[in-house]
C-alpha cells in the first residue's frame, strides 16, 4: 500500500474520483452494522452540536445520507459522515439510509474521508495533526504534497505537526475546545516542560490570551544575560548574544554560544529538557 500511494496525494485522491460510482445506490441499512471508519481524522464529537443534529434527525429525519464500503461478510465500513451515523444511533434509528459504494481499495476508502473530514474547517488543529501524521506514516505521502493539495503553506503543516509534541494532557485540551490553536503555538515554543505545563494551567485558570502566552515564551531565555562576561572570563560580544537569541528562536530552546581561545573556533551548545524535546530539535536541524 505504501508503494502504490508513494506518488503522492494527487494520485491517492484521483483514484476516488476517477471511481466508477455507476453501481453506487441509496438504500436503508442496519444501523448496528455499521462500524466506524479506521481513517477517520475526527477524533473528538462536540455533543452540543451533536445533539442538537439529534433533535434535527428526530424531527425531520436524515436529510444527507452516509457514505459506506459492504464488506464481504455483509457488515459496512463508514466512508463519510460519522457524526450523522452517531446521531441517527443516538435518535434511536434502527436504520440509516446510506450511499454504498462498492469495490473500493484501502486507499480509495482513506481518499473519500480525507475529502469529508480533513478539509472541514471546524477540524481541530490536533485532529488535523493525527490525519496528516497519517498521511505521512500509513500512505508516504510527503509534506510538501499534503501542502499542496490542502492549499497550504509547507511550514503551516509543519507548525501543525508540531502540535504533536505537547504533552497529551495539552493535546486532550485543544481537541476538547479547552485552549485555542493560538495557544497551543505559543505552548510549543517553551522548550521547558514544567513551564508549559504550568502555562497551560494558567490559561484555564486565568483566561490568559495568546499574546500573553507568547510574550512569556519569548521572554523565557530573555530573563538570563546576553552580554557581558561568559562562564570562562571572557567577555561576550553583542553579536554572539544576537547569534544566541536567533538560534534560540529557530530551535525554541536554551543555546549557548561560547567563544574558543581564538576568533576562529569555539562551540555552541543546545540543550534540551527530554527526549521529545530532544527528537524536536533534531528533526528541525536535520532539515
Amino acid at each position: 500500500m505504501r508503494q502504490a500511494l508513494g506518488k503522492g496525494i494527487d494520485a491517492l485522491i484521483s483514484k476516488v474520483q476517477n471511481n466508477d460510482i455507476s453501481h453506487d445506490m441509496v438504500q436503508k441499512i442496519p444501523i448496528n452494522s455499521v462500524r466506524p471508519n479506521r481513517w477517520q481524522p475526527r477524533k473528538a464529537f462536540d455533543e452540543t452540536t451533536l445533539a442538537e443534529l439529534v433533535q434535527s434527525i428526530k424531527e425531520h429525519g436524515l436529510l444527507q445520507p452516509i457514505s459506506v464500503w459492504k464488506d464481504a461478510d455483509g457488515s459496512f465500513e463508514l466512508i463519510a459522515g460519522e457524526r450523522r451515523w452517531r446521531a441517527c444511533k443516538a435518535a434511536g434509528l434502527k436504520e440509516v439510509e446510506a450511499i454504498i459504494k462498492k469495490d473500493l481499495t484501502d486507499q480509495q476508502k482513506f481518499g473519500l474521508s480525507l475529502i469529508e473530514n480533513i478539509q472541514r474547517e471546524d477540524l481541530n488543529a490536533i485532529d488535523h495533526a493525527l490525519a496528516y501524521r497519517q498521511l505521512m506514516d500509513e500512505f508516504s505521502i510527503s509534506q510538501t504534497d499534503i501542502a499542496k493539495k490542502l492549499g497550504k503553506s509547507k511550514s503551516a503543516v509543519s507548525n501543525t505537526l508540531r502540535l504533536l509534541e505537547l504533552e497529551e494532557e495539552i493535546q486532550k485540551g485543544i481537541q476538547a475546545g479547552a485552549i485555542t490553536e493560538g495557544h497551543a503555538r505559543a505552548l510549543i515554543s517553551i522548550p521547558d516542560k514544567a513551564k508549559r505545563k504550568e502555562a497551560y494551567g494558567r490559561i484555564l485558570t486565568e483566561k490568559i490570551s495568546v499574546r500573553e502566552i507568547e510574550a512569556y515564551a519569548q521572554n523565557f531565555h530573555a530573563r538570563r544575560p546576553r552580554a557581558g562576561i561568559s562562564s570562562g572570563g571572557r567577555r561576550r560580544s553583542p553579536e554572539i548574544a544576537e547569534m544566541e537569541a536567533r538560534l534560540e528562536k529557530l530551535l525554541g530552546t536554551k543555546v549557548s554560544v561560547v567563544p574558543g581561545t581564538s576568533p576562529e573556533n569555539g562551540k555552541i551548545t543546545i540543550h534540551y529538557y527530554s527526549l521529545d524535546d530532544f527528537d524536536r530539535i533534531t528533526r528541525i536541524l536535520k532539515k
